[in-house]
């Protein structure tokens, strides 16, 4: 039996139960029948292997009870930057169909894709939500055009409380970015009471407003689907100082021997097999035994920032759990958790490390680095940004006691997916409607598929690729193979089913391979509203965030690689 026919009868039976209970007949209840709960978690500038049970060393045990509750996806797939994966996410349409095949501020005159704003030729989960019945709601990161005058009370959220492009972590910050909250489209400097009395931190800021409307949504009797975009773990990066002395000293080691042993981890859990191989560092990173003594310390200090940043997620996450389940929720809940690109090298090998504060503190500005960023996408090469594995996986677990089979649970999905996918998903276990219009205009049909069958143990049918590209990155992934280009350079190829990390490039081998996955993408990107990225959209020439050259240096000498994004930011 498929997973549809699956879900459909346990919709049928819960509208029967109901029913029987009610002392009516169940065709008038049908069209009530219980639906699940929906919560979807995204992390921000989080690596493959940044959590518990993908590998890490940083303690996540409320994330882990999730995954071993449920299910862990072991190639699962963003689109390797912010807004193009948010936008991916909440449409079910690739990034540049959706109109942000960039940043926000990306707006070109006269593209296709790069508008900087979710356009009205696609609709969100929360518009194909609320139609059936949902409450929609909300809690933190936008960074969806809300300069533009694109928010989520635009875009079906009955309820949000969000922060317009992230960054921020607590009430007074100093960053422009971080001074305000939009509250149902209602602007709120983040000092107001209103947010939140006292001091906060917004992993929990954000799990207490999405709380307090899962409780509006009991009130009125209605299913909910809550989005919680955390900050977390985006540059500045911080946490509260007490929580990051907690993790001082545990990366004296340095990023060769804790990438070993996350790999080797990952080996043991099963979540990656033997044939996979940990690939060198790029060039341009460091040698952690050539560093003097200091520079030691001031990397430690770094990543022990960051891995306070992931556990206070962890913590947040189990909040919400606790309160789930408090309310009797918990069972008729899907939970899914992913991030939106791989570990972040902005900064390049040096990383930041500034401020006048302790570290984590709303005045110090941490930024991970090419280094760190290494470590969080173990076993893989490259960043975000990029379309090689480093860039672009993430982790993706589903929990739903009533909808996962119980012996499925702590299981492993290894088939491909990506972010369009969850809408396909959310469509299926929720029997909500996908429009054919909307606005009395035609839209982009959903790209994916849904993931419900893999909660029954059935294969995910796909029949066509997974296509990427962001800034001039591209990638195809079909079945074993994956094709993929930097920025002007040519295809590679390779077999994913034996060389996850990408260390053997097959291309000169399989010239007809290239070319059938090369068409595909070339005309995927045609009728996808895919633009030719040219240099200048990245600012002056140089900006660039391709590394890979050079020699590897001894210890750090002012190395960073600039953005247009990173200098605004530094400038705040």
């Amino acid at each position: 039996m498929n997973a549809t026919r699956r879900h459909a009868l346990w919709l049928l039976a819960g509208a029967a139960a109901t029913a029987a209970l009610a002392g009516v007949a169940p065709g008038a209840a049908q069209a009530s029948a219980k639906r699940p709960n929906i919560v979807v978690i995204l992390i921000d500038d989080m690596g493959f292997s940044d959590i518990g049970c993908y590998g890490s060393e940083i303690p996540t045990p409320n994330i882990d009870a999730l995954a071993a509750g449920g299910l862990r996806f072991t190639q699962f797939y963003n689109n390797a930057r912010c807004s193009p994966s948010r936008a991916a996410l909440l449409t079910g349409t690739y990034p540049h169909q959706a109109g942000l095949g960039h940043l926000e501020p990306v707006d070109i005159p006269g593209a296709q894709g790069l508008r900087g704003r979710l356009l009205d030729r696609v609709v969100t989960m929360a518009e194909v939500l609320r139609p059936a019945g949902y409450l929609t709601a909300m809690a933190g990161k936008w960074h969806l055009g809300m300069s533009k005058g694109v928010g989520p009370v635009q875009r079906g959220f009955d309820r949000s409380f969000a922060s317009p492009v992230g960054e921020l972590y607590y009430r007074n910050q100093p960053q422009r970015a971080a001074r305000k909250v939009v509250i149902d489209g209602r602007d709120v400097p983040a000092s107001s009471d209103e947010l939140g009395k006292g001091d906060w931190y917004s992993s929990d800021l954000f799990v207490d407003w999405g709380t307090k409307f899962i409780e509006e949504a009991r009130a009125k009797d209605k299913p909910f689907f809550l989005y919680l975009p955390f900050v977390a773990a985006h540059f500045p990066v911080m946490a509260p100082p007490e929580d990051v002395a907690k993790f001082r000293g545990k990366y004296m080691e340095g990023w060769d021997t804790l990438r070993a042993r996350r790999l080797e981890k990952q080996r043991q859990i099963g979540l990656l097999g033997d044939e996979v191989t940990l690939p060198p560092r790029l060039p341009n990173t460091y040698d952690w035994d050539k560093l003097s003594a200091d520079d030691r310390d001031r990397f430690d200090g770094i990543m022990a920032t960051y891995a306070a940043n992931i556990a206070r997620v962890d913590k947040a996450v189990g909040d919400l759990v606790a309160r789930l389940k408090a309310n009797g929720t918990y069972d008729d809940t899907l939970i899914l958790f992913m991030a939106d690109n791989g570990g972040n090298a902005e900064s390049g090998p040096d990383g930041r490390s500034l401020g006048d504060g302790p570290l984590g503190s709303a005045t110090s500005r941490i930024f991970v680095g090419m280094n760190w960023a290494t470590l969080s996408n173990t076993p893989f090469q490259y960043f975000k940004h990029h379309t090689q594995e480093g860039g672009i996986a993430t982790p993706l677990i589903a929990h739903w006691p009533r909808g996962i089979d119980a012996a499925r649970n702590g299981g492993f999905v290894r088939e491909p997916g990506h972010l369009v996918d969850i809408m396909a998903t959310v469509v299926d276990v929720s029997g909500a409607r996908y429009p054919a219009e909307a606005k009395g205009k035609a839209i982009v049909p959903m790209q994916g598929v849904s993931l419900a069958p893999a909660f029954h143990g059935d294969a995910i049918t796909r029949g066509k690729p997974i296509f990427f590209e962001h800034e001039g990155n591209r990638a195809v992934r079909d079945g074993r193979w994956k094709l993929v280009s930097p920025f002007n350079r040519p295809w590679e190829l390779y077999d994913m089913q034996v060389d996850r990390s990408e260390t053997r490039n097959l291309a000169a081998s399989n010239p007809e391979q290239v070319g059938r996955m090369a068409a595909q993408w070339d005309a995927w990107a045609a009728a996808s509203f895919v633009d030719r990225w040219r240099e200048s959209y990245n600012g002056p020439k140089g900006q660039r965030q391709n590394w890979g050259g050079g020699e590897t240096p001894e210890r750090p000498e002012a190395m960073d690689v600039m953005t247009p994004e990173l200098e605004r930011t530094l400038k705040r």
